[in-house]
């Protein structure tokens, strides 16, 4: 009798509880649960976040888009009327030109004629003054050959040799930017030394 019982409590002692088990196994399988549960919540939220991302890459690109073509189409109406100002303001001269031709043609006054080509020529250059164009400073300067285009020599010992004695077409700036060349006539030194005044 004693020993059956003996041999009882050791076997308790030995074997877990069946509840025991069934626990740990509840507790196991509620830990994994979570875990699935966090994971896919996890996941659930990137593709959230990614999808708002991808909306609002879609709609910068959109908007940039919109961007660039109204920026061209101003750029378009700017090339388009950029020189209306200075169109307006050659209008008065070419009424004057008119105006010389048709009195020309009217009257055989050379001296009328004359007068009204000068103040043509004069309402021209202002325009170019109001436009920041202004002639190249060429006659009696020594020749550069970054402002002046030499057509041709004259032998001289009037002026320094390699100076502009004529100029033939007037050159232009634009600001500080040129925009035609001053077509000259240089000295050239005749090699004749009689004509210089005598060294003291």
């Amino acid at each position: 009798m004693v020993l059956k019982e003996k041999s009882r409590g050791e076997t308790n002692k030995k074997d877990p509880s069946p509840l025991k088990e069934t626990e740990s196994a509840v507790e196991e399988k509620d830990t994994d649960g979570l875990d699935s549960t966090s994971r896919e919540t996890d996941i659930a939220s990137l593709e959230a976040a990614l999808e708002a991302e991808k909306d609002r890459f879609i709609r910068l690109s959109a908007e940039f888009d919109n961007y660039r073509k109204r920026k061209q189409r101003e750029i378009d109406e700017f090339k388009k009327f950029a020189n209306e100002m200075v169109f307006k303001q050659f209008l008065p001269v070419v009424d004057n030109l008119e105006r010389a031709m048709a009195s020309a043609e009217n009257n055989q006054d050379i001296e009328t004629l004359l007068k009204g080509v000068k103040l043509t020529h004069k309402e021209i250059l202002k325009v170019f003054q109001d436009c920041n164009v202004k002639p190249v400073q060429a006659e009696n300067q020594l020749f550069d050959p970054n402002f002046h285009q030499a057509v041709t020599q004259k032998e001289t010992n009037e002026v320094p040799e390699n100076t502009v004695t004529d100029v033939l077409q007037t050159g232009y700036l634009l600001h500080d930017r040129l925009i035609r060349p001053a077509m000259v006539v240089v000295s050239k030194s005749t090699g004749n030394d009689t004509d210089k005044p005598e060294e003291k």
